[in-house]
């Protein structure tokens, strides 16, 4: 179970990580230059749908049903994308991956609620945090390597019998898992959040769409529908309490969701910086960002020692301290590109502390937020969890965009719009502080009568 799971994992950071290097090289094949943005937005905003829906169809239907349509989905979208004869094509290919991807992360989520005893998560998610290292270190080299000497086809096409291979290992588990669980909820529920999360996707791509033209009229107008249409839906979709970051699972979402989001903007348009402003090359760039990919893996190690030492005591602590560590380590990335004369290591210290905060925060606010989730809503807080993730990145880096966009149309230079996104990123991360200390940690064991049975589980 643990080693598929990690496969899944792995396999969904080496997509993402992917694409991102071959984007470019897509979007000039197929003459679709102008959707570029779209190749990333696609995938964000079904990856949203994806999560929520899944979150509720898990509970309804139970994890082995949803794990089989979860696989299914993102197969369809990775062959839809790798044949693809044009953009829309590869989009709508996109569009499916992203759906598939939210839902198998929320079926993992939901398994490590209760499959593992409450005692080793921590241990086990930063053991998931390991699937994100080889990607972050190889990911990109190689899926240029691919699109250079072979074609960015292979890139989607590698990807299918890594999942097959992943299913194989997990179904069992899975099918046994099901037989365990207590289902809940009706059609009314899942058709409603379904329609939400569908409504706020559209929402969130208006808003995406009008800051990409933020500068024009029509800009103004999409991004203002767009936040109409949102702002409701984020409401019924979040715990009650989240706008006034409430004490409890409200402000631990919003601190997750706050500092996850400055640390995948900064790292995004670091690279940028890198190259525009100090003129290193991309794969330079990008094996100093990867550094904190590796930081991250060994903080996520440490709190979990951390954890089975002192049994959760230190939660809240290691939260606010990791997310204390970011904030001193994106000042640093700052004053490392706009300084003069600064070298590499400079920066390379500063990914490592940057990437260190976040490792020691995140597995940790994901075991807090699971300790809130009743018996038979696991999937529900699972895919709470995967809507902050996907969600505030989406919209962090869409703003973080926008000022580069007016810096450039202003005649500012790249480098001021750079810094308006760390400086923006920097506020994120302060206010991300602050949330934490409004969480509160729940002190028992286990939501459910029947924990021991799910603890002694064959693995």
């Amino acid at each position: 179970m643990t080693i598929g799971i990690m496969l899944v994992l792995t396999t969904s950071a080496f997509e993402g990580l992917a694409i991102t290097t071959i984007a470019a090289k897509i979007a000039q094949d197929m003459q679709g230059v102008h959707l570029y943005g779209w190749i990333f937005s696609a995938f964000l905003l079904s990856q949203l749908v994806g999560t929520l829906v899944m979150g509720q169809q898990v509970d309804k239907r139970g994890v082995f049903t949803s794990l089989l349509i979860s696989f299914a989905v993102f197969v369809l979208g990775t062959i839809i994308a790798a044949a693809s004869m044009n953009m829309y094509m590869l989009i709508l290919g996109r569009i499916f991956q992203g759906f598939g991807a939210g839902a198998l992360i929320t079926c993992v989520y939901v398994c490590v609620t209760l499959y593992y005893p409450e005692t080793l998560r921590t241990q086990i998610l930063a053991a998931f945090s390991m699937a994100f290292v080889l990607p972050s270190l190889i990911g990109p080299y190689f899926a240029g390597l691919i699109a250079s000497y072979m074609s960015w086809r292979f890139v989607f096409w590698i990807v299918i019998p890594l999942i097959a291979l992943a299913l194989l290992l997990t179904y069992r588990s899975f099918r046994d898992l099901q037989r365990r669980m207590q289902t809940t909820g009706g059609a009314t529920a899942v058709d409603s959040r379904t329609g939400q999360a569908i409504l706020l996707a559209i929402g969130t791509g208006l808003l995406l769409t009008g800051l990409g033209m933020i500068t024009n009229w029509l800009g103004v107008a999409l991004s203002i529908g767009g936040l109409i249409i949102m702002i409701p839906f984020i409401r019924k979709l979040m715990p009650q309490g989240t706008f006034l970051v409430k004490s409890g699972l409200p402000a631990t979402l919003v601190t997750r969701g706050l500092y996850v989001a400055c640390y995948f903007a900064t790292e995004s348009f670091v690279i940028l910086g890198l190259t525009e402003m100090k003129g290193l090359a991309a794969d330079t760039a990008g094996l100093l960002v990867a550094a904190g990919s590796l930081s991250w893996s060994g903080a996520a190690w440490l709190q979990a020692r951390w954890d089975a030492k002192d049994r959760g005591g230190g939660r809240k602590k290691r939260v606010t301290l990791g997310i204390g560590i970011m904030i001193g380590g994106v000042i640093l990335v700052i004053l490392a590109l706009f300084l003069a004369n600064t070298g590499i290591i400079l920066i390379l210290i500063s990914q490592i502390i940057v990437g260190f905060g976040v490792g020691l925060a995140n597995p940790t606010t994901a075991v807090i937020a699971l300790q809130h989730a009743e018996l038979g809503q696991e999937g529900k807080m699972s895919a709470n969890l995967q809507f902050v993730d996907s969600f505030y990145v989406a919209v962090s880096i869409g703003v973080s965009g926008s000022l580069v966009a007016l810096a450039k149309t202003m005649g500012w230079g790249i480098s001021i719009g750079v810094l308006m996104v760390l400086m923006l990123q920097l506020l994120l991360a302060l206010l991300s502080f602050f949330s934490s200390l409004r969480i509160a940690v729940v002190t028992s064991q286990s939501h459910h009568p029947a924990g021991q049975k799910i603890d002694t589980l064959p693995m």
